[in-house]
């Protein structure tokens, strides 16, 4: 296995993709330079500028070039830089990517990998620092990705290419730079959980940034008696329900936590799950329902920190 960071994980599987297939293309603002988080390092030096294909600053016009591409039989690749720029080509999105296969019987598809950087990112505000995955869970025809680890965003962007399906891919702002074992022989479906911890007290379920606070929470948890059986969720559509459940249905409790707004975030829809199938008892754990603030003591009110999570998980238990 090979010491990699989470940025560096994501330009090695595609590299190896890129490779294996010449319909495999990348477009977006600064890929031929590496990307802003050098997810895209040294791709256009060996690939050439007609397959690493720098682009003018218009989201739109990007994701429908994309669109374009993969009804035409490529495979693209599509940068949006980070989730809140990718709220200017919501239309290409909603309408034209997620829709193609359903509207026209299946005669196209949309096989394409939209990167979409989610969560606060350090000091820069409301318009750089949202957690949006549940707009894309809730949206019909697209496959919705978190990955947390080196590994994941390693194994999960293979997979995404390999889907056949538009993907958005939202990795975390704050990773890139984290590092990690990764095995380029492993491999990762997508809709399959990971469990991180076993425990017996209570599930705790969570998705990218916020599993690292997670599992500092467990800790925590542990050195007072209280055993959590942490899953990464990995993918948010399809979510493993089967991996949730039969943890909920053994613990009795569940209790899910991540960076978006509480309020109608995804969590929701995993603590409704658990509780119609098994009647467990129930908590969720967000941000906020406020923009994310610029200065420190601003931001730090959207955060969810171990603490909290700790917190949350003893008043649960009882």
């Amino acid at each position: 296995m090979a010491l990699m960071t989470y940025a560096e994980a994501a330009a090695r599987a595609l590299a190896l993709e890129m490779e294996a297939d010449a319909n495999v293309v990348v477009l977006g603002e600064d890929v031929g330079r590496g990307g802003i988080f050098g997810q895209y390092a040294g791709l256009q030096q060996r690939f050439g500028a007609e397959r690493v294909i720098d682009t003018p600053i218009s989201e739109a016009a990007i994701l429908g070039a994309g669109v374009g591409m993969a009804l035409a039989g490529l495979r693209p690749v599509v940068e949006m830089r980070i989730v809140d720029f990718a709220l200017c080509a919501m239309d290409e999105i909603v309408n034209q990517a997620a829709k193609n296969r359903f509207m026209f019987g299946g005669q196209g598809c949309v096989p394409m990998v939209m990167r979409m950087p989610i969560g606060i990112w350090d000091a820069s505000a409301a318009q750089h620092s949202q957690s949006l995955e549940s707009w894309f869970a809730h949206l019909p025809g697209v496959v919705v990705v978190c990955p947390a680890t080196p590994q994941d965003n390693y194994s999960l962007l293979r997979a995404a290419l390999a889907c056949g399906d538009p993907v958005v891919y939202m990795e975390h702002k704050t990773l890139w730079g984290v590092r990690g074992e990764v095995d380029e022989a492993e491999h990762a479906a997508i809709g399959s959980a990971r469990v991180v911890r076993a425990g017996n007290a209570l599930a705790l379920v969570s998705w990218s940034r916020q599993l690292e606070v997670c599992e500092q929470a467990c800790a925590q948890l542990a050195a007072q008696g209280i055993e959590a059986e942490l899953i990464d969720l990995r993918s948010l559509w399809p979510w493993d329900r089967d991996t949730v459940l039969a943890s909920c249905a053994r613990t009795g409790r569940l209790l899910v936590v991540h960076e978006a707004v509480q309020a109608a975030g995804f969590g929701a829809e995993i603590a409704a799950s658990a509780a119609e199938a098994t009647g467990c008892k129930v908590r969720r754990l967000g941000a906020p329902r406020i923009p994310v603030g610029y200065s420190p003591p601003l931001e730090a009110q959207s955060r969810i920190d171990a603490d909290a999570v700790a917190a949350a998980a003893r008043a649960l238990v009882g």
